[in-house]
């Protein structure tokens, strides 16, 4: 069976790439991924899947089977911005293929996750495969700028809850179990504003500011580091000050923080780290974790406070080890198991809902919200060649 499923993953290739290239050709950024929706919709139709569906959010649902094993392959299908257009050498939106390389935005994160996938589905189709399963392929929207509301929202709205989910994100086709967390942090601060040709009138905001930014960067050489995971981080990715004139005292400051989280940390132990600083330096301020309140392309307003969080699967979880059987069986050498830098669906998949993942993509992580961003072509028969055989491996 696996030859047959590598053969026909081959022969549809060029058919997967074409489909990769209508998607990268077409303009998804977050929140306005109608438009692509559209397209993956043309694609399931010709496929065909038992039921289509696009939830109110935009998200669109293909299904085949309808089993007791339940099995998710996500991909997420909005992609962030271009850019400086100076540092592409074509046009982002100009989706093609050269040198055996799929060349676009989005081809590598992640949308040539969803063209395998769907290719995928055919096969599966084809050779009737999975007959104890029932298989979501699920084109997710607004990751790039909320990981995991998506699945709040399948989960939560829709009453999907998978038994597995594979996570579609670029591996370089080896499997992933996991990756660090994240969250946002927003310090503000308050001062007295005064005329700037009297600062000692007035208490400077900014000046606030400047023994917590000094307490960060020491923050980030103590943080804890997981064997597998590595190390967390924090960094002050921006700073804002507020006042009457540009003649006067600021009395107003927000230090703004990306947090990676590592196994062990939590959003509660992170903002006590943060706390603390405050404390040391004798100085008020709030802590706030904001919340991702952006309107969605249907017009949906579907919030989620800005914490995701860490998520690894151990190496014995029996998600893991049928992924690399299924590695081996196909491509008869030992799969590279690893872990994303960047941040993915699992945040809420596994990180909130505790849903079993294991990640398995076409394309380099290195390529995501890159210029001039490609997928190997080659990777994407191997991708759907996974995908149909590892839906194969849940058997009554």
């Amino acid at each position: 069976m696996n030859r047959k499923i590598i053969e026909l993953a081959k022969k549809y290739n060029d058919q997967t790439a074409q489909f990769l290239v209508d998607m990268a050709s077409i303009q998804s950024l977050s929140c306005g991924e109608k438009k692509v929706v559209q397209r993956i919709k043309q694609e399931m139709e010709s496929v065909p899947f038992d039921d289509i569906k696009i939830d109110n959010l935009g998200n669109i649902i293909g299904r085949i089977g309808n089993g007791p094993v339940k099995i998710a392959f996500d991909a997420h299908i909005d992609t962030v911005d271009v850019g400086n257009r100076n540092l592409w050498e074509f046009d982002p939106f100009d989706g093609h293929i050269k040198d055996g390389k799929v060349f676009g935005r989005g081809t590598a994160d992640q949308e040539g996750g969803m063209a395998s996938m769907i290719t995928a589905a055919r096969i599966i189709k084809e050779l009737k495969l999975a007959k104890n399963c029932t298989l979501y392929f699920t084109g997710t929207v607004m990751e790039e700028d909320c990981d995991g509301l998506c699945w709040n929202y399948l989960i939560r709205e829709e009453k999907i809850k998978p038994d597995f989910v594979v996570i579609t994100e670029p591996t370089g086709c080896n499997i992933y179990r996991g990756h660090r967390g994240r969250m946002e942090i927003e310090i503000t601060l308050t001062g007295l504003s005064a005329h700037g040709s009297a600062p000692d009138r007035g208490i400077n905001a900014i000046y606030k500011a400047a023994p917590i930014i000094a307490g960060i960067e020491q923050l980030n050489e103590k943080l804890i580091k997981d064997e597998f995971l590595g190390k967390g981080t924090v960094v002050v990715s921006n700073i804002k000050s507020n006042g009457p004139s540009l003649c006067a005292v600021p009395d107003f400051c927000s230090i703004y923080l990306d947090r990676r989280l590592t196994w062990g940390e939590t959003k509660e132990s992170a903002i006590a780290e943060i706390q603390e600083i405050l404390d040391i330096n004798n100085i008020k301020g709030k802590i706030h974790l904001p919340e991702y309140d952006n309107k969605s392309y249907t017009g949906i307003v579907y919030k989620m406070e800005k914490y995701y969080p860490t998520w690894k699967m151990e190496e014995n979880h029996e998600i893991v080890q049928k992924s690399i059987v299924t590695y081996k069986d196909l491509f008869n050498n030992n799969p590279k198991v690893d872990k994303w830098t960047f941040s993915t669906n699992g945040v809420t998949i596994r990180g909130v809902h505790g849903i079993p993942c294991i990640g398995f993509g076409p394309g380099y992580e290195e390529q995501a919200h890159a210029p001039n961003e490609f997928c190997p072509v080659d990777h994407l028969w191997k991708a759907t060649a996974f995908y149909a055989a590892f839906a194969d491996k849940f058997k009554v």
